[in-house]
C-alpha cells in the first residue's frame, strides 16, 4: 500500500478512534483534486489507479481565502484541507512505466536549514505569556522534560497535531515530569483565544502561550510549522521535528518516555 493510501486510511481511522475513546471530536476535512471537491472514496480510487501526483496537507491563510472564494460554504471554516495534484493520463502512464524500472526512494525532506538551534544545543531561555495571562519562564522548568511546539491558528497540520496531543502526548505523561508548551507564532491574543475556544468545544483544553511578535520563534527556527523542540531536564535540546508526519508524535512520545526516565 502506498503512502498516500495509508494516509487516507489513517485519517479515517483517527476519526473513528477518537469517537470511541474520548470526548474529542475532530472537525471535517475537505479533499480537493484539481478544480473540484471529492470524497475520500474518490481520492482512494485515484490513488489506487496511480493518478495522484502530489498531496499537500493543509493550506496557508491566503490559499484558504482563495478556496473559500471559489467553493464558498463547501470550505467554510473547515481546518483540514488536503490538496491533490493529479497526473494527466499521459503522465500517469509514463510514471507507471518509470516505477516498473526504478526502485522506489524514500520521500524525505530535510528541514535542517530551518533550525536555528540544533540537537544537543542548550535551549535559549525565554518568558512566554500564556493565554490565561500567566507567564512561564523556560529556565524555571528545569527538572522537567518540555515539548515546545510552535503553531498557528491558520496552520492545518498544526491543528491536526493538536487533536492527537491528548491521546499520544498529554495523557501518557500526565503524572510525569513533563510539560507540553505550545506557542502560537506571530498572532495576536484575541485570534488565538478565539481558536482555542472553538477547539475547547471539540474537547481540546490545554494551556497555550502566545508569541505575537515572533520574538521567541525567531530565536529557535525559521520556515515551516508545526515545529517541535524537545528539551531535557537540564535544558538541552534532544529532539526536533517539523510537520505533522505519519509517525511524528509516536516518535516524540518514545523520546519523551526515555527522557522522563533519565536521572
Amino acid at each position: 500500500m502506498n503512502r498516500f493510501l495509508m494516509l487516507l486510511l489513517l485519517m479515517g481511522a483517527s476519526f473513528l478512534t477518537y469517537g470511541q475513546s474520548s470526548d474529542i471530536k475532530k472537525p471535517e476535512y475537505v479533499i480537493i483534486a484539481g478544480n473540484e471537491i471529492i470524497t475520500k472514496e474518490q481520492a482512494t480510487n485515484l490513488g489506487k489507479e496511480g493518478y495522484v501526483k502530489a498531496m499537500q496537507k493543509g493550506v496557508t491563510s491566503e490559499e484558504r481565502a482563495a478556496l473559500v472564494e471559489k467553493f464558498g460554504e463547501k470550505i467554510g471554516d473547515k481546518e483540514f484541507i488536503v490538496l491533490l495534484t493529479i497526473f494527466t493520463e499521459e503522465e500517469r502512464q509514463a510514471n507507471q512505466k518509470k516505477k516498473n524500472v526504478t526502485a522506489p526512494k524514500n520521500d524525505v525532506t530535510s528541514y535542517d536549514h530551518e533550525y536555528l538551534l540544533k540537537i544537543n544545543d542548550l535551549a535559549v531561555d525565554f518568558t512566554v505569556k500564556m493565554l490565561d495571562g500567566k507567564k512561564v519562564k523556560l529556565s524555571s522548568l528545569k527538572g522537567k522534560v518540555v515539548l515546545i511546539n510552535f503553531w498557528a491558528t491558520w496552520c492545518a497540520p498544526c491543528i491536526m497535531e493538536f487533536y492527537d496531543f491528548p491521546e499520544k502526548i498529554i495523557r501518557p505523561f500526565k503524572d510525569r515530569a513533563f510539560m507540553l508548551l505550545p506557542i502560537s507564532k506571530g498572532e495576536p491574543r484575541d485570534k488565538v483565544a478565539e481558536k482555542m475556544a472553538k477547539l475547547k468545544k471539540d474537547g481540546l483544553n490545554f494551556p497555550v502561550g502566545i508569541d505575537p511578535d515572533g520574538a521567541i520563534w525567531d530565536r529557535y527556527a525559521t520556515g515551516s510549522i508545526p515545529k517541535s523542540f524537545l528539551i531535557d531536564k537540564n535544558g538541552k535540546i534532544r529532539y526536533i521535528s517539523t510537520g505533522n508526519g505519519d509517525h511524528n508524535l509516536e516518535q516524540l512520545a518514545l523520546v519523551i518516555k526515555k527522557l522522563v526516565e533519565e536521572k
